[in-house]
């Protein structure tokens, strides 16, 4: 099955599959990538995560802490067909990594650890690709591990993520005995011998038999369920054909009615043929995805997946290398050549390519040119960030950039040479620009430099590449968390008038404001809504859409401690104008203002960014954790029993999680592991006030 990369240089677009490895962290996603760029032919040699010497994983970071930190594309060939793939991060810090790769990926593969199932992070990457129509397979990994079990990852899948998850293999053995999987398709075996690459095909083993047949007509059953066709053809037959089984897979796989499910154990060179086989067979290539979408002048766009279109084309990624600043594109339509000249319709101006290049990680081949459905990097763009759109100059649009994320952690960062302070605000700028989920703030005040991230980790890790990229000795401060401000009692009526007369025209805007929380009494609900209940014309629309955006400038700042405004409804009810002195810029000051004035009179509530926590810990310190978990106010929501490991499931504030750790390693002798995803914003302790607390 393995084909030779250079037979295939120019792949139709039926022939290309974009498609991202997606997991939880330590599911073994990289070592996945890795056996699929090996038995590809596109690399000669197994990489391994705790050797150092994977493909994917190579800044020196990821290559010192064992884990993905940023998303890697590579490329291979697996039956005629050109595959770019996507390792992302499994680390929650790292999610608005694999955010900006799933805004650009026709496909994914999600990997499952088979003693764990589905894991918090994992959870959070699938409604990731859920709110971008990403279709996916499952890959049940680590089946030779102890206590590896199929049907409950399986069934962990189903409860939790909420898909028809498809099995179509049986394992051949358990444990440290897993040799192989039954083909539930084709009713056949396939075996993989220790230290072997191929897959030796056989008959089912008598054993397995009639398991076999019973998984079969269990899966045959379930496609019949979701699929119209094969209904009809199990009603009239009582059977469904390996052919139609399949197409009935692709397309169920397709519409995200099911998912299918493969198993095996990546570290042993087991299970990967058949999930390239199932890449293929199940996942779309560009031409079975909806045209890209896009808008210009306000009307909205498409484009085929044609390389003959005007060119368009998205910007995901960019990355600072030695070569250059290389821009990460996935190209929906068109062909981008080297040497040419693009609109940027960002940021309003042309750019011109030096370079095209087809990405391996680390390493880059040139090219001439790239064409629809290719996901490349080039050289020359200067003004080009994550999210912006690359098009034809006579044929303008702008893609749907991939959503960023709010930070929650921040901390103080300044340089330990007064001479560096420059240097420190040119890497930091650098540092934003190839990550948009990282914010450099500088205190106007007292000229402090705080950076803002997802995470502990991801502020380490950021400013570690500070030092290693630029040779910066840096301080960095204790980090702290975002928090937020609502409203609990708001207020009604309240007026607020402008007036402004500093000799000739003036400004004049009077309105009326009622304030009240979001969602009823929920302290905790996060957003803003505006509406204006104003009647019989008495402030013109284009005032009233001036007072929204001036509303919206003073959720900047609220009365506690300074901290953005959220969890509120604003009505307009009343308002009066001036002949002459009205104007947008008279109301929308009028709204700023006048929302400050209500914030103050109204009953505020400090709120706290918190997380879920997923613990695992031996038995026997269950009780330490538990206490230490109630000291940091966390509220444990579930615990569970596999063998002799305990899991707890509790929501903890994001500020007592600094350093949980090492106090987690210390309690269980270095045993226990937690993982945490953020879950909104949460009243922080202490009564609703209108004092503002020390910051």
């Amino acid at each position: 099955m393995r084909t030779d990369l250079h037979r295939h240089p120019v792949n139709p677009l039926t022939a290309v599959r974009n498609l991202g490895i997606l997991a939880h962290v330590d599911a073994g996603k990289t070592t996945v990538t890795e056996r699929i760029l090996y038995l590809s032919g596109a690399t000669h040699k197994r990489g391994e995560v705790h050797d150092g010497t994977t493909v994917t994983d190579f800044d020196s970071q990821e290559r010192d802490r064992g884990i993905t930190i940023f998303a890697a594309a590579v490329s291979c060939d697996w039956d005629a067909h050109r595959i770019n793939l996507i390792d992302t991060p499994g680390h929650v810090d790292f999610s608005d990594e694999v955010t900006r790769s799933l805004r650009v990926l026709d496909g994914a593969v999600a990997v499952f650890d088979a003693v764990a199932g589905v894991e918090p992070q994992s959870e959070a990457v699938w409604r990731q690709a859920d709110r971008y129509g990403v279709p996916r397979i499952a890959f049940v990994n680590k089946l030779d591990r102890a206590g590896a079990d199929l049907d409950s990852a399986v069934a962990s899948i189903r409860e939790r993520l909420h898909p028809a998850p498809l099995a179509v293999q049986l394992p051949i053995g358990t444990e440290d005995g897993f040799t192989g999987v039954v083909d539930l398709l084709r009713m056949r075996s396939l075996v993989w011998a220790d230290g072997g690459d191929a897959a030796v095909e056989g008959p089912v083993p008598d054993a397995l038999r009639d398991e076999a047949k019973r998984r079969r007509r269990l899966l045959e059953e379930a496609v019949a369920e979701l699929h119209p066709l094969a209904l009809e053809e199990f009603c009239a037959g009582s059977t469904l054909s390996a052919d139609t089984l399949a197409s009935a897979l692709r397309d169920l796989t397709r519409s995200g009615d099911g998912v299918v499910v493969l198993c095996g154990s990546a570290y042993r060179n087991r299970g990967i043929e058949p999930l390239l086989d199932a890449v293929v067979a199940y996942l779309p290539s560009p031409l079975d995805v909806p045209a890209a979408r896009g808008t210009w002048d306000g009307t909205e766009q498409e484009r085929a997946a044609d390389p003959a279109a005007p060119l368009a084309a998205l910007a995901f990624k960019v990355e600072a290398t030695a070569m250059g600043r290389l821009t990460f594109l996935r190209l929906y339509s068109g062909t981008i050549r080297t040497g040419e000249t693009v609109w940027n319709a960002n940021a309003d101006r042309t750019e011109r390519v030096g370079r095209v290049l087809r990405v391996q990680a680390g390493r880059h081949t040139r090219l001439d040119r790239a064409v629809a459905g290719d996901i490349v990097a080039v050289i020359g763009p200067k003004a080009t960030r994550a999210g912006s759109t690359l098009c034809a100059a006579g044929a303008p649009l702008v893609l749907e950039p991939p959503t960023v994320t709010d930070p929650v952690v921040s901390a103080a960062v300044e340089a330990c040479a007064g001479t560096d302070t420059d240097r420190l605000a040119s890497a930091l700028a650098r540092l934003v620009e190839e990550d948009p989920s990282l914010v450099v703030r500088t205190d106007s005040e007292t000229g402090q430099t705080t950076l803002s991230g997802m995470g502990e980790l991801h502020l380490e890790v950021a400013v570690e590449k500070v030092r290693r990229a630029h040779g910066l000795d840096v301080r960095v401060g204790r980090p702290k968390v975002a928090y937020r401000e609502t409203v609990v009692r708001g207020v009604g009526g309240l007026v607020y008038r402008h007036v402004k007369q500093d000799g000739g025209a003036g400004q004049f805007a009077h309105v009326v404001l009622d304030v009240e929380p979001l969602d009823g009494e929920d302290p905790g609900a996060t957003g803003f809504a505006f509406r204006s209940a104003v009647v019989g014309g008495r402030v013109p629309q284009e005032y009233v859409r001036a007072v929204e955006a001036g509303c919206r400038d003073a959720l900047a700042e609220g009365p506690l401690g300074g901290h953005p405004v959220t969890g509120l409804r604003v009505v307009l009810t009343d308002g009066a104008t001036h002949a002459k002195d009205s104007s947008e810029m008279a109301f929308r000051a009028a709204g700023r203002f006048a929302l400050r004035e209500a914030l103050r009179a109204s009953t505020m509530a400090l709120l706290e960014p918190v997380a879920d926590v997923t613990v695992t810990v031996p038995v026997d310190a269950v009780g330490g954790v538990l206490g230490d978990l109630a000291v940091r106010r966390g509220r444990v929501s579930g615990s569970a029993t596999r063998g002799g490991t305990a899991v707890i499931t509790a929501t903890v504030p994001l500020a007592e999680l600094f350093g949980y750790a090492t106090r987690l390693r210390g309690r269980t002798r270095g045993r226990g592991v937690f993982t945490a995803r953020p879950a909104g914003y949460a009243p922080a302790p202490g009564p609703a006030s209108r004092t503002a607390p020390a910051r």
